[in-house]
């Protein structure tokens, strides 16, 4: 199964007490449809998910980033502390797929904007260890 959405928050990496490490993020799937009255509803599901393979990828799973995910989907219920019945949706994934749109995106459009001003700024004060390759 394929589901589209945005994360809720960071990823976070979490150790077992066997020293297995997992990467746990939840996502946003937007969705919608027309009623009878021709009325568009629009609904968005939470899923929470985990990632077994590589905890590398919990750098680039910010809040806000979109991400297309293989995987299958659980279905967990519990009664809570205070006598509550509670539910969520689980998504184990098994692919990751980015397209960008998160904080670290952001970040890294900063930090290349910052030196391209920088470098600009060097030329400018006749600094001539930087030249250009332009012919024109």
């Amino acid at each position: 199964m394929n589901i589209i959405g945005r994360l809720t928050r960071d990823a976070e990496i979490s150790t077992l007490p066997s020293d297995k490490q997992v990467v746990n993020f939840s996502i946003a799937v937007n969705d919608g449809y027309r009623n009878k009255q021709g009325e568009q509803v629009e609904l968005t599901e939470y899923f929470n998910c985990a990632y077994w393979i590589s905890t590398n990828v919990a750098k680039a799973l910010t809040k806000g980033t979109l991400v297309e995910l293989r995987g299958r989907v659980s279905a967990r219920a519990w009664i809570g502390g205070d006598g509550e019945a509670h539910a969520a949706l689980n998504f184990h994934t098994s692919q990751i797929k980015l397209y960008g749109g998160g904080r670290r995106t952001e970040t890294v459009a900063d930090d290349r904007e910052d030196n391209t001003v920088a470098s600009a700024n060097k030329r400018k004060s006749g600094n001539t260890a930087e030249k250009d390759d332009l012919p024109f």
